[in-house]
């Protein structure tokens, strides 16, 4: 078959990782556009590279005009990487022109955005697949597995926490913030779709309702909490709790989740990287509390080296294969738009209970029949 023509909106580290990924380890692509406001980002050196991405790219044209670039080059599908709250019309664009996608997380930045990314996602013969790579991560497919097998039983309480060690000075900081301070700008907790999405492959239903209460800020910063906690909850009485930070001074791991069920238990617990995965199930003899190696190596790619090396230890590689192959053998999108707004708006409802000081809010989502613009307080 001819290769996918591949498109790219947004050259930070973060989209010059993914789209070195998918032309070293994907014969199957060919990157034939890339766009940027900054053109320093494609013609001069940058961070992890020996060379100007023009150089390794030499037959790849540059755009500082996104419309222009999606017009213009007849594209098969379109990266985008731009800042995490600038994902949504970007991806509408794409859509529109029938244009399949590739978006990182949050999807979202708005209600209003959401609306919007709903229906062109609805209305458009093309895919979008949500950039979630938790969602491929050892821990999450193990998870899929016990709950599939019955040995979890019910989910009753679910609870996640990404702790990000930012501090100001830092390498760390530099790192972060190299191309694009969104995240300082951002309600810590509406960074929470690292957490939600791999708990939320278990639930058979939408959280519903949202509390949360923020630290305030501790260093000179300009966003206003250090640390956000939320609690949220399905109709059905399942409580899902998941904290975010903004920055901290605690070097303990990044991503830690703990499941419990009325069969069951999984967790995962992370400490600077040597991450480790325990369970139990009352349907097992063994009913001790078992280990297995927490890497986030998905389990299919067991052994291979090639694939640890792809980005966040092979969760990037797994992202670009579900991604190709559904487009080649015409698959339903791997992580779906509504997928990607069910982890994504509980953070920005969590974000304003933490602006009413904690209130309770009622979550909506586009596909609801009485969805609307508004925040409501739960009555």
């Amino acid at each position: 078959m001819e290769k996918i023509r591949l498109g790219v909106v947004g050259l930070g580290n973060r989209g010059r990782m993914m789209i070195l990924i998918a032309t070293k380890y994907f014969d199957c692509a060919e990157l034939v556009a890339a766009c940027d406001i900054r053109p320093n980002n494609w013609f001069e050196t940058q961070q992890w590279f020996d060379k100007p991405y023009s150089e390794l790219h030499p037959n790849t044209k540059f755009y500082e005009d996104y419309e222009e670039m999606l017009d213009k080059e007849k594209l098969d599908a379109v990266l985008v990487e731009t800042d995490g709250d600038f994902h949504a019309k970007f991806c509408v664009m794409a859509l529109e022109r029938g244009i399949n996608v590739m978006s990182d997380i949050p999807c979202v930045d708005s209600l209003e955005e959401a609306e919007m990314l709903w229906k062109a996602s609805e209305a458009s013969k093309a895919m979008m697949m949500v950039g979630a790579n938790p969602n491929e991560q050892r821990f999450a497919v193990l998870l899929q597995d016990f709950y599939k097998k019955g040995l979890l039983g019910k989910p009753y309480y679910l609870e996640a926490e990404y702790i990000h060690p930012i501090l100001p000075g830092t390498i760390e900081e530099k790192l972060v913030y190299a191309n694009g301070d969104w995240r300082k700008r951002m309600a810590p907790i509406r960074y929470c779709t690292h957490s939600l999405g791999p708990l939320l492959t278990i639930l058979e239903e939408d959280l519903r309702k949202v509390t949360c209460l923020g630290t305030g800020f501790h260093t000179p910063e300009s966003y206003k909490h250090e640390m956000m906690s939320a609690q949220a909850q399905t109709d059905s009485g399942i409580i899902v709790k998941f904290m975010r930070n903004g920055r901290c001074r605690s070097f303990i791991g990044h991503h830690n989740y703990r499941v419990f069920g009325t069969e069951g238990y999984m967790e995962r617990m992370d400490r600077m990287g040597k991450a480790v995965i325990r369970y139990n199930s009352t349907k097992e003899l063994d009913t001790s509390l078992k280990e297995v190696n927490g890497e986030f190596m998905p389990p299919r790619y067991e052994g291979d080296a090639r694939v640890r090396e792809a980005g966040h230890g092979g969760m990037d590689y797994a992202l670009w294969d579900d991604f190709f192959d559904a487009l080649i053998n015409k698959k339903p999108s791997p992580i779906t738009v509504r997928q990607g707004l069910a982890m994504t708006l509980p953070g920005i409802y969590a974000a304003e209970s933490a602006e009413r000081g904690g209130k309770m809010m009622r979550i909506k989502y586009p596909w609801d029949s009485d969805w609307s613009l508004d925040m409501e307080e739960v009555k």
